[in-house]
């Protein structure tokens, strides 16, 4: 048979290992223990209790020591509308309906100058609520304030209050109470919006029923008389400058306007009827030019027509000067006569008559006569033509002068249009400015606030604090909160097993079985026991153990079992020494082996002090009959260690320890092997490497889960095969508040004999 052997069996009620996740609990499906809960609950029933019991009396402590206070409200609606009954301008505007106005007018409220007024006008400094000197400690502050008291005295210190009030004036202590009472009342003192409406509700709370109405009111009235006194103060400081502003601009006009004519006057820009002088004076030569220039146009076309009448030899009778002329005329008719008188003459004389030359002579001297007239015509016309174009030539020249000049006034006219431009914007500014200043000299009338009162507060009925059955209840449910958080920081806290369902939630290994605490017994070896009070708890534990071995796989039963633990002082000899006795008095052929090098103390635990054992059948010293001993009281075989023989080989990791463990298993039915602490000593990994199964025993309460979780880890390591693990020195009479299994030695403590005991 190879002792190096794998799991070779099924093991009842385990589960794969999974580190330190938690196992599923049968029946629960993933959901919330509850078990667990009712259990933890169990192990601190009176830490829980006292934790409620404490909790909810400081609260109900506090909740009776209370003052009552009363709570009254005045509801005030903001008015949104924009402007008064006139134009105001937007200092005298309603409020905008903007959030964040709003939000600042709530600030405004309890702001600490408006409250400080509202001290005042109620004078709430006469009320002790708002006057510490006043004021008297009860309750728990009389009790800190004498603890306090108490403590300076034996320092030999002062009061500092005392000292304080001692040090100021009566000016400054007024100052002081008037400080704490402004504090108060604005802690006393609530302002917030009603949802998204511009309704305002002022909550005030006073231990008075009375001035708690009449704070709320009044803080409701100052903010009315706030309001209309800000506009008002508001419009005698817009008089005022606007008085102090429109005497700078009449003066600015005025001096403008001034400007304005000294630049015409000095710079010629007069006016008449609209225009200026030199337009007019322009206007006029011009028309005067055209005129000239007409006379001029007409006279020497007349002084041409002559001309070329006079040229052409036509004659210039059909000149209208010639024929306009009284002298002409004259010499015409004169002419006529002549010709009349020559030609009559011609029909009665001969040319050479005296008549006819004395008549021809006087025609010659008429002729010349006209010729004469002719040319005094020619020449008026020459003068008429020289004289209008004189006049056109001075008419063109004014004209270029005053174009000069308009020229230069046009200049200066930009200069006068910027003045002119200037004193018209100062004027409109100060006509605009006299307007407002009318309309702001009647605004006092009808200034109004931003905000009227919807609903005044009235006295309250009863209290608004404390609320006794809600604080009572609060207390009842915080009471129960913190007796769950006490239990759940102390399970968080925990580091040790109570009972095999945390063993098998926590580690993923069966739990076999509760070895309970022998009380009172003294030095008496729990081996005895088992066999003297085999109906007693501990022995009903150890048979419960060992059906764990040999009814884990019945087709496969098996033979070698090591017991370890995870450190010394565990009860693992005496649970290998128990589990032996019971087995060899049950009828099996049982061998129990020291497989402790250091201490022996299974060895010891058998009475035993041998000249041979284990070591020395190993290195084949003396034959293995010689090594064994035989318990008389049950007839278990022990394989013992002497206390004089020590090695430093690996006897158990020697083919020697391989080939005894071979022949013991064909000469017995059940072989228990006590190995020293799992984590403590090396020898005792390979054991639990060569045995069918693997019993760990751990210290009720006092076995680390780190280091039980360890011991596991290194099993695993090593491929054993563990049993499970068996709880020692449980104590029974505890145990029944740790656990939840209902078959619990309590429940059956009538079938033990010494139950309650062992």
């Amino acid at each position: 048979m190879n002792v190096n052997k794998q799991t070779r069996f099924a093991m009842p009620r385990s589960v794969p290992f999974t580190g330190r996740s938690a196992a599923v609990v049968p029946g629960q499906d993933g959901l919330v223990d509850i078990k667990a809960i009712l259990t933890a609950v169990r192990k601190r029933f009176w830490l829980a209790t006292i934790t409620f019991l404490l909790s909810f009396a400081a609260i109900a402590t506090y909740t009776l020591q209370q003052t009552p206070i009363y709570q009254t409200e005045t509801r005030l609606m903001l008015d949104t509308r924009q402007g008064n009954d006139i134009d105001l301008g937007s200092m005298f505007a309603g409020l905008a309906p903007n959030t964040a106005i709003i939000d600042t007018e709530l600030e405004v409220m309890q702001s600490e100058t408006m409250l400080s007024k509202v001290v005042d006008t109620l004078n709430l400094t006469q009320y002790a609520e708002f006057n510490y000197t006043m004021q008297e400690p009860s309750g728990v502050k009389a009790m800190v304030g004498d603890l306090k008291t108490s403590i300076r005295g034996m320092l030999g210190m002062e009061d500092d209050a005392e000292e304080e009030e001692v040090q100021m004036s009566p000016e400054e202590l007024q100052e002081a109470i008037h400080k704490f009472a402004t504090w108060k009342l604005r802690s006393s003192i609530s302002v917030s919006r009603l949802g998204p409406t511009y309704i305002i509700d002022i909550r005030a709370r006073s231990e008075n029923p009375e001035l708690a109405a009449l704070m709320a009111n009044a803080v409701a009235e100052q903010y009315i008389v706030e309001q209309l006194e800000a506009k008002l103060e508001a419009a005698r400081r817009q008089n005022l400058w606007l008085s102090e502003r429109l005497e700078d601009l009449r003066t600015e006009v005025n001096a403008k306007e001034s400007a304005v004519e000294e630049y015409r006057t000095s710079s010629g820009l007069l006016t008449a009827q609209g225009s200026s002088l030199t337009e007019q004076q322009i206007s006029d030569l011009t028309r005067q030019q055209q005129q000239r220039q007409s006379v001029l146009s007409e006279a020497e076309s007349r002084l041409n027509d002559v001309r070329i009448r006079m040229n052409s030899g036509s004659g210039v009778d059909a000149i209208a000067e010639v024929l306009g002329s009284q002298e002409i005329s004259n010499l015409r008719q004169q002419q006529a006569e002549i010709q009349r008188r020559a030609a009559d003459l011609a029909t009665r004389y001969g040319p050479l008559h005296p008549e006819r030359v004395a008549v021809n002579n006087e025609l010659a001297d008429v002729r010349a006569s006209i010729d004469s007239a002719v040319s005094r015509v020619v020449s008026s016309l020459e003068s008429q033509v020289a004289v209008a174009r004189s006049n056109l030539q001075e008419t063109n020249r004014q004209l270029g002068g005053a174009r000069s000049t308009l020229i230069s006034n046009n200049q200066a006219g930009v200069r006068l249009r910027e003045l002119e431009r200037e004193a018209e914007a100062s004027r409109a500014l100060y006509e605009d400015f006299l307007e407002r200043f009318k309309v702001s000299n009647e605004q006092d009338a009808l200034a109004k606030a931003d905000a009227r009162v919807l609903t005044e507060a009235g006295v309250p009925g009863g209290p608004a604090s404390p609320k006794v059955m809600i604080n009572l209840i609060l207390g009842f449910m915080f009471g129960g909160a913190a007796a769950g958080a006490v239990i759940l920081v102390s399970e968080l806290r925990e580091n040790h097993f109570s009972h095999g369902e945390e063993i098998e939630r926590a580690l993923g290994v069966p739990s076999i079985g509760a070895v309970p605490l022998l009380v009172g017994r003294g030095k008496r070896n729990p081996g005895d026991y088992a066999i003297e009070n085999p109906l007693s708890a501990y022995s009903e534990s150890i048979r419960n153990i060992r059906a764990s071995i040999v009814f884990a796989d019945l087709d496969n039963p098996a033979k070698t079992v090591a017991i370890c633990s995870s450190l010394p002082n565990e009860a693992k000899t005496m649970t290998s020494y128990s589990l032996g006795r019971l087995s060899a008095l049950s009828g099996s052929k049982t061998l129990v082996i020291d497989g402790d090098f250091r201490r022996r103390q299974l060895t010891e635990a058998a009475r035993l002090d041998p000249e041979a054992g284990l070591i020395e059948h190993l290195f084949g010293e003396v034959a293995l009959d010689d090594a064994i001993h035989v318990d008389d009281a049950t007839g278990m075989h022990v394989l013992p260690l002497t206390s004089t023989r020590n090695t430093p080989r690996d006897v158990f990791g020697s083919r020697a320890f391989d080939a005894l463990l071979q022949r013991l298993e064909t000469a017995y039915d059940l072989i228990v092997i006590d190995t020293g602490p799992l984590l403590l000593m090396a020898e005792s990994r390979v054991i639990v490497s060569k045995v069918d199964q693997v019993i760990v025993v751990a210290k009720w309460r006092s076995t680390t889960r780190q280091a039980l979780q360890q011991t596991i880890n290194i099993l695993q390591q090593f491929n054993a095969s563990i049993a499970g693990v068996a709880l020692t020195f449980v104590d029974l009479r505890k145990k029944r508040f740790l656990g939840t299994s209902s078959a619990s030695y309590k429940a059956y403590s009538k079938y033990y004999s010494e139950g309650s005991k062992g």
